[in-house]
C-alpha cells in the first residue's frame, strides 16, 4: 500500500506539486475559524463573524470556477499566484481595518474568498502530465483526497496555535502568507509553467455544457449537504453531552475514518467504469450516515463517526475521475474547480438546514438530513446513470488527436490515456 503512494511521491515534481498545493490551500481551509476567531477578539459578535464567514464562502464559491476558466484560457503562472496575492491582500486589509467599519470588513473578506486560487483543480490538471500512466494518476487522485483530510485536521489546529501565541490577527497574516508561498512554489514549478489546456470550444457555459458533469455536481451537492449537517449536528451532540471536547472527538474520527478509507482505496487498481463504482461508493456513503441517528454514547458514537468517514474520500477521489472523463475539452481545471464549489455550496446548506432541524426534533433529527442527502446522492447518480455512462470528452469539439505530441505537451502521457488537459 505505502509502496504506491512512495511510488507517485518519487516522481519529478511530484511531491513540490502536492505539497505546495496543501500548503497554499492553507487559507482557504482555516478561513471561516480565522475569521470567527478574529471577529471575536474584536468584540464582534457571533452573528457578524458568522456573516462574514459566510460572504466569504459565498465569495470562494463564486471565484473558484471563474479563475478556473481563467487558468484553462491563460495558463496557471498568470492567474494562480496574482490571485493568491490578492486574497491575501484582503485579508490583510481585515487585520489592519478590523471590524470597525463594516462595509470595509464585508469587502475585504470578499475580495479574499473571490481571488482564493484554484490550486486544488490545478494540481489534478497537472498530474496526468506529470505522473503519465492512468493508475498512477487514479492513485494520486485518492492520495490528493487524504491528503485534504489532514490539512483540514492541522490547519485550525495551526490557527488556533498561531492564536494563542500572538494574536488572531497575526494568525490572519501568516496563514495568508504561507499559502502565498505555497502557490508561488507550485507555479514555479516546470509542469505548472509548461502546462497549457487544450484548445476549447468558446461557449459561454464552459464546462457546464457537459450533461455529465452536470450530473455529477448534483450528486456532490448533496455529499457536501451531508457533510455540512454533520459539523451542525456534531456541536448539538457535544452540547447534549456537556462536554466541548466530544465534538473535537467526533470531527477527528470522521477525519480518520476518511483518512483510512482513501488510503485503502488507493493503494489498488480497480476494473470497472469508475461512474459505476461512484454508485456503489455513494451508496455505502449513505448507508454509513445512518447509524448517526441513533446517537448512542460517546465511546460508540466516535466509533459510529469513523465509520461514516470511511467511504468520503474514495468517493472524492472516484469523483475526480469522473470529472476528467466529462470534462469539455481545454476546461478541465474550470471543472474541477466547479465540483469543489459545489460541494462548498452544499456543505453550506446543510449547515443551514441542520440548524433548524436540531430546533425542530433534537440532536438525531440533524444527523437524518445527512442520511438523507447522502441517499438524494444516490438517486441523483441512478437516475443520471445513461448521461455518466458516457463520457464527455467522446465526441465533443473537434480538435487535434488529444494522444498527439501536440496537445501532449510536456510528453508525459500513454498513447490512449488522456491527460485532462484536452478533457
Amino acid at each position: 500500500m505505502a509502496a504506491g503512494y512512495a511510488d507517485i511521491l518519487r516522481a519529478p515534481h511530484a511531491a513540490r506539486l502536492l505539497s505546495g498545493t496543501l500548503v497554499g490551500r492553507l487559507p482557504s481551509a482555516t478561513a471561516h475559524i480565522a475569521i470567527v476567531l478574529f471577529t471575536r477578539a474584536e468584540g464582534g459578535s457571533y452573528t457578524l463573524a458568522g456573516a462574514l464567514a459566510a460572504v466569504y464562502g459565498l465569495a470562494t464559491a463564486v471565484g473558484q470556477p471563474l479563475l478556473g476558466r481563467a487558468v484553462d484560457l491563460y495558463g496557471q503562472p498568470k492567474v494562480q499566484f496574482p490571485a493568491a496575492v490578492v486574497s491575501a491582500l484582503g485579508m490583510l486589509l481585515l487585520a489592519v481595518a478590523g471590524t470597525g467599519s463594516l462595509p470595509l470588513a464585508y469587502a475585504a473578506v470578499t475580495v479574499a474568498g473571490l481571488f482564493t486560487p484554484p490550486l486544488e483543480g490545478g494540481l489534478r490538471a497537472l498530474w496526468p502530465s506529470v505522473l503519465g500512466q492512468e493508475d498512477r494518476v487514479h492513485r494520486a487522485y485518492a492520495m490528493d483526497a487524504v491528503a485534504q483530510e489532514i490539512m483540514f485536521t492541522v490547519g485550525p489546529l495551526l490557527v488556533t496555535l498561531l492564536v494563542s501565541v500572538w494574536s488572531p490577527a497575526a494568525a490572519l497574516l501568516v496563514i495568508n502568507a504561507i499559502g502565498v508561498i505555497g502557490a508561488l512554489s507550485v507555479v514555479m514549478s516546470q509542469p505548472s509553467r509548461a502546462w497549457r489546456s487544450a484548445p476549447r470550444e468558446a461557449h459561454w457555459l464552459g464546462a457546464l455544457r457537459s450533461p455529465g458533469l452536470l450530473a455529477l455536481l448534483g450528486a456532490f451537492f448533496f455529499v457536501g449537504l451531508a457533510l455540512g449537517s454533520i459539523t451542525v449536528a456534531g456541536v448539538a451532540y457535544a452540547d447534549d453531552h456537556g462536554r466541548e471536547a466530544v465534538y473535537g472527538w467526533l470531527m477527528a474520527a470522521l477525519g480518520l475514518g476518511a483518512l483510512v478509507g482513501g488510503t485503502v482505496y488507493g493503494a489498488r487498481q480497480w476494473a470497472g467504469a469508475p461512474e459505476t463504482r461512484l454508485r456503489a461508493i455513494v451508496a455505502l456513503l449513505a448507508l454509513g450516515y445512518l447509524p448517526l441517528v441513533l446517537t448512542p454514547g460517546v465511546v460508540a458514537m466516535t466509533a459510529l463517526s469513523a465509520l461514516a468517514g470511511v467511504f468520503l474520500a474514495p468517493a472524492i477521489a472516484c469523483a475526480f475521475i469522473v470529472v476528467d472523463r466529462h470534462a469539455p475539452r481545454g476546461t478541465v481545471t474550470e471543472a474541477f474547480s466547479w465540483l469543489v464549489t459545489t460541494f462548498g455550496v452544499g456543505a453550506a446548506v446543510g449547515t443551514a438546514v441542520a440548524g433548524p432541524a436540531v430546533e425542530i426534533g433534537g440532536t438525531a433529527w440533524s444527523f437524518a438530513v445527512a442520511g438523507a442527502a447522502g441517499f438524494a446522492a444516490l438517486l441523483v447518480l441512478t437516475a443520471t446513470q445513461r448521461v455518466l455512462a458516457v463520457a464527455g470528452r467522446t465526441g465533443d469539439i473537434a480538435g487535434p488527436d488529444p494522444d498527439s505530441s501536440e496537445n501532449d505537451r510536456n510528453g508525459a502521457v500513454q498513447p490512449g490515456f488522456s491527460s485532462g488537459r484536452e478533457a
